[in-house]
This record gives structure tokens, C-alpha cells and sequence, in this order.
């Protein structure tokens, strides 16, 4: 089981002042980190390497080369992990803030075609999206789009312990409040892997690209429980990844629910103590002992 929380560097201890009903008082709080990382790849012939910028993400540090992998791949501009030769953080002589830049550099066999990629990452959910135009483009750039989906059948006992564990094992969000994670479960409830950041969908593309470089994927045998909402974005990851269950411990939104709809994909919300709502249930999915 792989968890990776953060490391003691992604918090910070701040000097603060807390009021409670009419008196007040000096506190050291932890807060969570949160820096940009950007992201850039270099591919091409050996003789002409050409190198562009990618992405900048608002991020928690750690894990940074997993979050890039994971971001490449559900951007759909690589498909695989045998497509990258290197990932590596510029060199500190030559870049300012080096250790916010993460470089991947592809095999020189594969050239991502940019120009046909279009964009489906938002990094924060005001961005407004054309959700039919969205949803068909993901269609498209989806390489398990034609994977025959497995039939998937788990207990009421196993989906009800899922927040509580994934809970058990996220120490840094009791901590400071305000860590999201994704945590990915097999269907007996044990848990595979779990990653966090401040950013919901970087905590996903962490672990995806953990997923990924595990030669894991298609991840249509697992449960996706993400630690807050689900949104449209983090449903998009999903889909990319092959996943085909995903519950929430709070809400999704109406979007998220559409493509759940559309990839025929189980969409659970408000999981934890023992309820949750059911948005859409995949035909592939069954749950035990469910009047």
C-alpha cells in the first residue's frame, strides 16, 4: 500500500491570534503549503530538442513528479509511461526557483501533438466549461474509451468503511484542515494508494501518475474515493484513467454527474455514516446486500 502523505515540510507553523466568544489569545496554528509548480516538457529529435511550458499548478509540494506524469497523461499529451525518458527538476545554477519547476523529457520515438490537444484541465471550478463540447472531446481523447468495462460488485460493508479509513490514513488534513486527498481502494476496501495536496485535482494527479508509473492502469477494478466534492474536473481524471467507480464524501456537481453519465461510470456522494446518495449507477455495478 502506497500512501505518501506529505512530508512535515508541506506545513507551516504560523504565529496567529484566536477569539472565542469575547477573549482572545496567541496560538501557533499549521497551515498547509502551497507553491507553484510549474511544468514543462522537452521532446524531439536529440539535434532539435525543443522545450515548451505546459502548465503552472497551485500545489502542495511533494510528489511533484507523480503530479506531472499524472497531469500529462490526463491531459491526454502522453499515453503511456514508456513515452518519458526523464523527469527531473532544472538545474539550480541555471533557474531561479528550481524547485518549483519539474521537467519531463519525452523519448525522442514520441512528439506529443499539442496543437491537437484541447484543454480540459480548470484549475479552479469558476472557470466556465461547455460541458457537452468538454464531455465529447474527452470521448475522443480517452485511450481506454473502448475498454470492455469488468463487472464490479461490492458490500454496503466495505463501501461504508471507506471514508474512515481514507480519513484514518490522511493526517495532515486533521492537522491542518485544509488537505484534500484521493485514495484508491480494491474492492474488498483495502487501500492501494492515497496522495494529497492543497489542490483536489492534483491530489488525483498524483495518484494517477503513481498509477501510471506503476503500469496499473486501466484502474476499472478499484473504488476512487476523493476526500471532499466531486466536480467536473476530477470526474474528467477519472474517466481518463479508467476508472469506472467514484465516491465522494461530499457532493458533486451537476456536471460531474453528466459525464458520470455519459462514460457509464457509478457516481456516489455524501459518503460517510452509512448513507450515501447514488448520482448514477454503472451497468457494470452491483452492491451487495442493497434492498
Amino acid at each position: 500500500m502506497k500512501a505518501h502523505l506529505l512530508s512535515g515540510t508541506s506545513i507551516k507553523q504560523i504565529e496567529i491570534v484566536k477569539v472565542k466568544d469575547s477573549t482572545c489569545f496567541c496560538y501557533t496554528d499549521d497551515v498547509s503549503v502551497e507553491e507553484p509548480l510549474e511544468i514543462r516538457i522537452i521532446y524531439g529529435l536529440a539535434d532539435k530538442k525543443e522545450s515548451k511550458n505546459i502548465s503552472v499548478t497551485m500545489r502542495t509540494p511533494g510528489n511533484d513528479p507523480e503530479l506531472a506524469v499524472g497531469f500529462l497523461f490526463t491531459e491526454g499529451i502522453i499515453t503511456g509511461n514508456e513515452q518519458i525518458k526523464a523527469i527531473y527538476s532544472p538545474d539550480k545554477a541555471c533557474a531561479r526557483n528550481s524547485e518549483n519547476s519539474i521537467i519531463v523529457e519525452l523519448n525522442e520515438s514520441f512528439v506529443p501533438e499539442l496543437m491537437k490537444v484541447e484543454r480540459n484541465f480548470y484549475t479552479t471550478s469558476s472557470c466556465g466549461v461547455c460541458g457537452k463540447a468538454s464531455i465529447e472531446s474527452i470521448k475522443t481523447v480517452s485511450i481506454f474509451k473502448e475498454h470492455k468495462k469488468q463487472n464490479t460488485e461490492v458490500s454496503l460493508e466495505v463501501l461504508y468503511q471507506l471514508s474512515e479509513k481514507l480519513q484514518s490514513f490522511q493526517n495532515n488534513f486533521s492537522i491542518t484542515g485544509g488537505i484534500h486527498a484521493s485514495g484508491l481502494f480494491d474492492l474488498e476496501g483495502n487501500l492501494l494508494a492515497l496522495r494529497e495536496d492543497v489542490g483536489r485535482h492534483n491530489a488525483l494527479d498524483k495518484l494517477i501518475g503513481y498509477a501510471l508509473s506503476a503500469n496499473m492502469l486501466p484502474l476499472d477494478n478499484t473504488i476512487l474515493l476523493l476526500s471532499g466534492r466531486a466536480s467536473f474536473e476530477l470526474i474528467q481524471k477519472a474517466a481518463m484513467a479508467g476508472i469506472t467507480t467514484v465516491a465522494a464524501i461530499g457532493a458533486p456537481s451537476s456536471l460531474a454527474i453528466e459525464l458520470a453519465k455519459e462514460f457509464d461510470m457509478t457516481l456516489l456522494g455524501f459518503l460517510r455514516n452509512n448513507r450515501f446518495n447514488m448520482y448514477h449507477c454503472g451497468s457494470h455495478f452491483k452492491i451487495e446486500n442493497l434492498l
